[in-house]
């Protein structure tokens, strides 16, 4: 490697990691609208739903921004099913933490790269549960197809896209815009969350959000179809296959393919609308203790997890 090229490197590492400070540090002001359970979220998860973070980062608010969405991360739930594919690893999640490590999340992230977290990483953000429609073999190849990922490195070229973002729209050529949008797509050793996620799903051809033709053709009707007016008609789906890079959080939340799950402790199986208790003027004057007090349970755990990296795409 010459000269200009060892000072290229290093000047690109610099601003890498600046910029990787500068967009992955959390932004004031979050909110968590709905306390989550985590005890309601560990018995009714199935193992290859997917979870949507509402991420704190500038990055999260860029990523939000981009895809007109609330969700900026995706996460994979993957249960305790590491311990059938890399025992070692599992055992060594074991030792770090204790029974959590029977209910985890794989996930693309910055700057760990691919790895397994407990699920109580996200239980003081907004989440959604998004649940595919898959058969018990398929769920497992397409965890097995997210655990040969274990490991490999985020895709730093993404945070340099995104920092593209911050300057005005008018400035930005056209083709670096939609480059900002490729998410993950340099090369297949480096992901972001989405891009691995759909990926993943696309191991047993499962879409995410596909561009489908709808066309009417003719199709035999039978003699008893014909009787009761059948016109012969029929209705074909086309489907074309989509380009993971450009998969985003939003996709998963639009997707007909997934079922939204919705796991909320606060209005449990016997919840009755009329008997809300409304909070009055003098209970707001204490407001700012009461989301504290309302996500404490759901929390714990959390906090005696190490520290979670915050959510980003």
């Amino acid at each position: 490697m010459g000269f200009w090229a060892r000072i290229t490197k290093r000047i690109e590492a610099w601003i890498t990691v600046v910029l990787t400070r500068i967009l992955t540090r959390p932004m004031g002001g979050y909110e968590q609208r709905v306390p989550n359970s985590l005890p309601r979220l560990k018995s009714q998860l199935r193992k290859g739903d997917v979870i949507l973070v509402e991420g704190d980062q500038r990055v999260s608010q860029v990523i939000k921004y981009l895809t007109t969405s609330s969700w900026s991360h995706t996460a994979l739930y993957i249960g305790d099913e590491l311990r059938h594919y890399d025992r070692a690893r599992a055992e060594e999640l074991d030792a770090r933490f204790g029974p959590e490590a029977r209910h985890l999340i794989l996930e693309a992230d910055n700057p760990g790269g691919v790895t397994c977290l407990p699920l109580a990483k996200y239980m003081r953000y907004n989440i959604r549960v998004c649940r595919p429609r898959l058969r018990r073999a398929d769920v497992d190849r397409v965890l097995s197809f997210a655990f040969d990922h274990l490991g490999r490195n985020y895709n730093v070229r993404h945070i340099f896209e995104l920092a593209l973002y911050f300057f005005p729209v008018s400035i930005i050529p056209r083709r670096f815009r939609q480059a900002v949008l490729h998410y993950g797509g340099e090369g297949k050793h480096e992901v972001i969350c989405s891009t691995l996620v759909a990926r993943s799903f696309g191991a047993v051809g499962y879409p995410v959000l596909p561009k489908v033709t709808v066309d009417e053709i003719k199709a035999q009707a039978s003699f008893w179809r014909r009787m009761l007016g059948g016109d012969g008609k029929a209705i074909r789906a086309l489907y074309r296959e989509e380009d993971p890079a450009f998969i985003t959080p939003r996709d998963f939340d639009l997707s007909p393919y997934f079922d939204i799950v919705k796991i909320n402790y606060v209005t449990e199986a016997g919840f009755d609308y009329r008997q809300i208790e409304w909070a009055s003027e003098e209970d707001d004057d204490g407001g700012d203790d009461a989301p504290a007090a309302a996500t404490a349970t759901a929390t714990d755990v959390a906090a005696e997890v190490e520290p979670a990296k915050r959510a980003t795409g």
